[in-house]
């Protein structure tokens, strides 16, 4: 099976070539990628654990889905395929914020990022790809925010980033409907 290639991207979101994937994460090469973040109708987030087999950060808690677009792939198109391959369900999505990050890995691999961060809602339970995800759970955003400061070891590095980036874009949100 040839290697998913991600699509490489300057620091405006444009194109500028394909790579393999892991030679992408080994050169630490910035690409173009999407973060999954599901809500319940309580507000809780959808997360998940991914599989105890995975090259990089087996076992630890992240957010819904997370992956990268394929060539000629939309932001949205490319989050409903992961969540379906991942998750086993399929909503509409909407795009919110997108940034740069950079994370590196204790395995010599490094995440570098244009992540698009993507949003749905779904109350029931989903049907996980045990090759992708080992377990998954809801919690409040919270709740993922105070166990995270207890306990950042069971988080994604990735993970820990948007989630920082993404907790203080929904706090402006509500404060600007609440206001």
């Amino acid at each position: 099976m040839k290697e998913e290639q991600v699509i490489l991207v300057n620091e405006k979101d444009e194109q500028i070539g394909l790579m393999p994937k892991m030679e992408a994460h080994e050169k630490a090469l910035l690409h173009r990628a999407f973060s999954v973040f599901i809500f319940n109708d309580k507000n809780e987030l959808m997360l998940q654990q991914r599989a105890l087999t995975k090259y990089h950060s087996p076992g630890l808690w992240t957010n819904t889905c997370c992956s990268h677009q394929r060539e000629g792939e939309s932001n949205i198109q490319a989050g409903k395929r992961r969540l379906f391959e991942e998750m086993g369900f399929m909503v509409d999505l909407q795009e919110s914020i997108s940034f740069i990050y950079k994370a590196p890995f204790d395995n010599g691999l490094t995440e570098h990022e244009f992540d698009h961060i993507l949003i749905g809602t779904y109350n029931d339970e989903p049907i996980i790809n045990l090759e992708e995800v080992a377990s998954w759970k809801w919690m409040t955003l919270e709740t993922v925010k105070n166990d995270m400061l207890k306990k950042p070891e069971l988080y994604t590095e990735w993970f820990k980033i948007i989630f920082d980036k993404f907790y203080g874009h929904i706090n402006i949100s509500e404060n600007e409907s609440n206001g």
